[in-house]
């Protein structure tokens, strides 16, 4: 079994930085095209990312809620941070949005340069006041813009069965624009850990959660409300994977 696991991580692997390797340098030249154009690029490598998970290492997942994703209006995400695959799946399952991160990744050759072009709000993790003051004022602009803004209000990967302090910023961004938050939760990390390179196959389950009225809850109710969510759903879908917790605990602390 875990000769089996190895070798499909590894052709999944492959096909990744193949992937990367070739879609890259398009989206960097595409740049004076426009975002809807860049996003639309980035979406087929997303895709076509999540459907060599699936085809090659059984990965696969289930989503509960897309009902819930207001179709008029762009919003928060506040997700669970468990694995690199949200990354990848919620790009498939909203509308375009961009994602809070720290600017170091934006140096990465090709990957880094390209995720560039997506506009993300890149932060200085080590300057929290100062990454707090950018998140609110890009991500009004992004949100102006139509665009949805991930965060990850555990402000790092958490491991399986454990749980990290829940940031700010999305309920005070939420609450400062008027926009929705949605809340997600997922079980990703059970198949693909934290830095764990094998990825073992099964059905990740997603549950999106009904938007939370910034308009009319403090930020602090916003954030209560989002966290209790999604801890909720978490209590139902954890535990099915092999790399189910509990886990050694992070050693990463909150910056968001």
């Amino acid at each position: 079994m875990s000769i089996c696991v190895s070798l499909r991580s590894t052709i999944y692997f492959l096909g990744q930085v193949i992937s990367t390797l070739l879609l890259g340098p398009v989206l960097i030249a595409a740049y004076p095209l426009g975002f809807e154009t860049r996003y639309a690029i980035a979406n087929r490598w997303v895709r076509f990312n999540l459907w060599l998970l699936e085809t090659v290492c059984g990965l696969k997942y289930e989503v509960h809620g897309l009902e819930n994703i207001p179709a008029q209006k762009s919003g928060v995400i506040l997700c669970k941070h468990q694995s690199a695959w949200e990354t990848l799946a919620l790009q498939a399952l909203f509308p375009p949005l961009v994602f809070i991160l720290k600017r170091e990744l934006l140096r990465i050759p090709v990957w880094g340069w390209a995720m560039a072009t997506l506009e993300p709000i890149a932060i200085n993790r080590q300057a929290k006041a100062a990454a707090m003051k950018q998140i609110l004022r890009d991500g009004e602009k992004r949100l102006k813009d139509g665009r949805w803004v991930v965060i990850f209000p555990e402000g790092t990967r958490v491991a399986p069965g454990q749980k990290g302090r829940y940031g700010t910023s999305g309920g005070i961004l939420a609450h400062r624009t008027g926009c929705p938050v949605v809340p997600v939760a997922h079980n990703a990390g059970e198949y693909w850990a934290r830095q764990a390179f094998l990825k073992f196959p099964g059905v990740i389950q997603v549950r999106i959660g009904p938007p939370i009225d910034a308009t009319a809850l403090s930020s602090a109710e916003i954030n209560q409300r989002a966290e209790q969510w999604i801890e909720d759903q978490m209590s139902t879908i954890s535990g099915c994977g092999p790399y189910a917790g509990p886990l050694p605990p992070n050693d990463v602390p909150n910056l968001m």
